[in-house]
Formats: C-alpha cells, sequence, structure tokens
C-alpha cells in the first residue's frame, strides 16, 4: 500500500484512490484499536510533534493516541506557551522545530494557509489538523470512514450537512470529499451561515431543514462557530434551534435508516436535541470519535512510508 503525497494538507489534491487507500487502511486499524494488544512498530524511530494554535480536545487527543499506538516517539508542544508569545514568527518556530529533525508535524492554526506555509519550510511529513476557514482533511476522512462502515458504501448517497456552513473548515473538507466520491451533497442553514458561492461548490443549497432532509441518508450537524463570528448571524440561539436544531420531528423527514453525525463540540439544544445525539440508532458521534483514532494512525503511517521511501532514495522535496 504505497501514498503519492508528502504531506497532507487538504482533501483537495486527493483523488478517489487516494481517500480508499486511506481509509482500507483505516479499516484495519479501526481492529487493531479494538483487540487486546493495540500497538504497533510502524512509526518505531520516528518523532511526531503536535503543535495547536487553538484549543482542540479531539483531535489533539486522537493525534496523541495514534501516534503513540505506532510507536512514534509524540511530544506535545503548548504554544499558548511558545517563543510566538515572544515574538517569534511563524517561519522562524518552523525553522527551528527543524533543526530538531522531526518526521511528523501535526498542526493546527486560526489562520487559512498557515499550515501550508509551514510545511514549505520544514523537511518533515506536515499534517493539517485543521487551519481557519480552510480545510480540516482528517475529520472528513474519519466522516467518510463512519459513512462507509454504517452505511456499507461511500458513493452515491445524499448527505445533508447542516447548520454554519460559512465558517466551517469541516464541511469544506467534506463537500470536497463527498462530491469527489460521487455523492449528492445538500447545504441547509440561514443565509447568513451559507457562503455567498455554495452553489458553485456542485452541492444543493437549502434554508428550509425539512425540505432539505427529505430523503436524506445521512444528516452531519455542524456546531455554531460563535468565535469566528462578528456579527449577528443569527437572531437568538433559540429562534436558530427552533429552525436548525436537529430534533426527532425534523429527522423524521430523512430516510427512516438515516445516521445522524456532528464532529464536536455539541451544543445541545442549540445545533442537536440531546436526546437524538444519544440515540444509539440513529447518532454514529462515538463511532465518529473511535474512526478518527484510526484514520489519523492510516494517514501517518502513509506519510512516514513516502517520507522512508524518499530518505531511502538520497532525496528530500517539501
Amino acid at each position: 500500500m504505497t501514498f503519492r503525497f508528502r504531506h497532507l494538507l487538504g482533501i483537495e489534491p486527493l483523488k478517489a484512490d487516494d481517500i480508499r487507500t486511506i481509509l482500507d487502511l483505516a479499516d484495519q486499524y479501526v481492529d487493531l484499536s479494538r483487540g487486546a494488544s493495540k500497538h504497533s512498530d510502524v512509526l518505531a524511530g520516528l518523532t511526531q510533534i503536535n503543535m495547536f494554535f487553538e484549543a482542540s480536545t479531539r483531535t489533539q487527543a486522537s493525534f496523541e493516541i495514534a501516534g503513540k499506538r505506532l510507536g512514534a516517539d509524540v511530544m506535545n508542544m503548548s504554544m499558548q506557551a511558545s517563543s510566538l508569545k515572544k515574538g517569534e514568527t511563524l517561519i522562524d518556530t518552523a525553522l527551528t522545530l527543524n533543526a530538531m529533525h522531526p518526521d511528523l508535524l501535526v498542526v493546527r492554526h486560526p489562520q487559512s494557509g498557515a499550515v501550508d506555509l509551514l510545511a514549505q519550510k520544514v523537511n518533515c511529513a506536515v499534517l493539517n489538523a485543521g487551519d481557519g476557514r480552510h480545510e480540516h482533511p482528517t475529520q472528513a476522512l474519519l466522516d467518510a470512514l463512519t459513512i462507509r462502515r454504517a452505511k456499507g458504501r461511500l458513493h452515491r448517497l445524499t448527505v445533508a450537512i447542516c447548520g454554519d456552513i460559512a465558517h466551517s473548515r469541516v464541511a469544506r473538507s467534506n463537500i470536497l470529499l463527498l462530491g469527489r466520491m460521487e455523492n449528492r451533497v445538500r447545504l441547509i442553514g440561514p443565509a447568513t451561515l451559507i457562503p455567498a458561492r455554495a452553489a458553485e461548490f456542485g452541492v444543493e443549497v437549502y434554508e428550509d431543514m425539512r425540505e432539505g432532509l427529505a430523503g436524506a441518508d445521512v444528516v452531519m450537524m455542524l456546531r455554531l462557530q460563535k468565535e469566528r463570528m462578528d456579527g449577528g448571524f443569527i437572531p437568538s440561539e433559540r429562534e436558530y434551534y427552533h429552525r436548525f436544531g436537529l430534533d426527532a420531528e425534523k429527522l423524521a423527514h430523512a430516510k427512516e435508516d438515516a445516521i445522524v453525525m456532528h464532529p464536536g463540540p455539541m451544543n445541545r439544544g442549540v445545533e442537536i436535541d440531546g436526546t437524538l445525539a444519544d440515540d444509539i440508532n440513529r447518532s454514529v458521534i462515538q463511532e465518529q470519535v473511535e474512526m478518527g483514532v484510526a484514520v489519523r494512525m492510516a494517514a501517518m503511517d502513509l506519510l512516514a512510508r513516502s517520507l522512508r521511501a524518499e530518505r531511502a532514495a538520497g532525496g528530500i522535496h517539501v
């Protein structure tokens, strides 16, 4: 199993076969993680550095667990206490880290494009753990794996992505991935939270929740990203839940076997009814968390193979 990329910076450059390669390997890592012995040595001797410039629970924890299960030496950098607070630039930080010869660099940053810039300055493999409003590739991949395992396929499904589309890198990565795998994608939300040119991505746009959910196989709810809002995008949380929060009545418009997803963290009673989020017959939210570890194990494994192949050939290209 080979992978043709040095970095994983987004879904955009991936072809359908690249996506299937990651998901197929991730399936194997699901089995490993569920076994009595959860450890492998495929990253033995390699150093993984996690740099999170934004707060994270699920993503940072799953990357750390993924690296340790694969045998890497894992270091979590506290960016709040880093030299960036003293005025050091991102590029200088990258050059400093590069001098320490890491092998895998996992980065989350509030500015779109920052992870790509950093990847141009280092000699290791870089994984984008979310950059601004741009992309969050491993989230889209874990969502894809969750859907494929629940539905038995990842093509010709109707997927409704609901909520704060405009501020969501998760939505962007999922739109790219699901479209590449020949799915029908619908965006549902108030006009203030739908990108102005959304239809150019080959999606359908709805402002009516019930109409948008009609016949959907997958319902993917998104968090209201208040930290990225600088104006009155919604009248109130109560009104937002009334119109766009997922509850049993609205979900009834989707297919009877439709699954419910959310990347977390959830605002219960705002984006989704708490009872529905916990319904083991419809919700796959906890499965998403589990798939996150497996997908990140697969991504790091594949990038490490590419890195080792380059080093063995005597050349490093960034």
